[in-house]
């Protein structure tokens, strides 16, 4: 039964502010988890597009933490990561980005998550 109720809960935790943005990448920090986090807006339409499909990836990678930041919501978090246009993806390790793709490109974002997932795995094995 409990297996039924994550399927519909969203895998994708949006950020609220700049202190939820550091209380979701703390503990991620601390276990070596994977970050990856979509910088979207709200009249960004190639972003509203990529909302689905990203949730779908959430799904795809479950010891990935998924974070999705409103930049209208959350500037302060954009500013600090360099974002500047949307929608931006940036996959992070230990708190720093160690990729940034620009544009809503689905091909490509799964295959460089898949890619980050697998140097993930072999580095903490």
């Amino acid at each position: 039964m409990e297996g039924q109720e994550q399927q519909n809960k969203s895998r994708v935790v949006k950020v609220e502010s700049p202190e939820s943005w550091d209380s979701y990448l703390a503990p991620a920090n601390a276990q070596a988890c994977p970050v990856v986090v979509h910088f979207t807006a709200a009249w960004c339409m190639p972003s509203v597009a990529m909302n689905p499909f990203f949730e779908e990836l959430a799904s795809t990678f479950p010891d990935v933490l998924f974070l999705t930041v409103d930049v209208d919501d959350v500037k302060e978090v954009a500013t600090r990561m360099e974002v500047k246009a949307m929608p931006t993806f940036l996959l992070m390790k230990d708190g720093t980005p160690v990729d940034k793709l620009v544009g809503a490109n689905p091909e490509e974002i799964r295959k460089r998550i898949d890619g980050f997932v697998q140097s993930f795995r072999t580095s903490v094995a």
